[in-house]
């Protein structure tokens, strides 16, 4: 069931979101080669907590860290520890945090150091691609427009979106009604109201290649070992278009 939020519920999921976005910026000021995933982890934490939110991943089905941080291959859920950035690596960070009762959720890739011409178009094509499924968020438009605009701008650039992991709807959950596949057809699935919140987050690999998942139950890797990109927002239908909640202070 998807579940509708009403406009003050919208703006108490904006305060999380720009929340989570000062998070997010933080832990950018961090991103270097000879730091660990750990820290970047301690970063992310320490901030929530300092924010008087509470970290939405930490202890998700046994989760054991804070953010998602995911290098290279890692397409989604790396879990923190004691590896160190090199130059030419990329990283994903996904972050989550729970204010006032909402969930907030989003993910930006970063390039650490001089990375290769290949990973600098990998990163920019999934941004581009949530940038036009963030634009299909308009009231009348179906799900399926939404997940056909990502997939549009990421194979037209020579790109694979992920097809084993998807986004979803948002809200007092973390995970809602419904999900939201990175590929699809155009005027299929639900219709988009206002009032409707969707995490967006293509999730793309340099190569056409399967995804698997590692022995810890989480790292999900590309099985050819090529780069992955992520990038996420929460999003909400709105009378107006598309609203933003994880931009600063809930953007359009």
């Amino acid at each position: 069931m998807v579940i509708i939020k009403r406009p003050g519920e919208l703006d108490l999921m904006a305060e999380a979101g720009d929340l989570l976005h000062q998070v997010h910026d933080l832990v950018a000021l961090e991103v270097r080669a000879g730091v660990s995933t750990a820290r970047l982890n301690e970063v992310a934490e320490s901030a929530i907590l300092k924010f008087g939110a509470r970290p939405a991943f930490l202890g998700y089905n046994g989760y054991p860290a804070t953010i998602n941080a995911s290098i290279n291959e890692v397409v989604v859920h790396g879990i923190p520890g004691p590896r160190v950035l090199k130059d030419g690596d990329i990283i994903s960070i996904d972050c989550g945090l729970i204010h006032r009762g909402f969930v907030a959720d989003s993910a930006r890739t970063y390039a650490v150091g001089e990375v290769t011409e290949e990973a600098k178009r990998l990163m920019s094509a999934t941004e581009a691609s949530l940038q036009a499924g963030i634009e299909a968020m308009v009231p009348g438009n179906r799900l399926g427009d939404v997940s056909n605009a990502v997939q549009q701008v990421v194979e037209n650039a020579g790109f694979w979106v992920v097809r084993e992991f998807v986004g979803h709807g948002v809200g007092r959950a973390m995970h809602e009604d419904p999900q939201v596949p990175n590929w699809g057809r155009p005027g299929k699935g639900l219709v988009l109201k206002p009032g409707v919140v969707l995490a967006i987050e293509p999730m793309v690999t340099a190569h056409r290649t399967a995804v698997d998942t590692l022995d810890d139950g989480w790292t999900a890797v590309t099985r050819d070992h090529s780069l992955a990109a992520h990038f996420e927002h929460t999003v909400a239908v709105t009378d107006h278009g598309p609203r933003i909640l994880t931009a600063l202070k809930g953007a359009k």
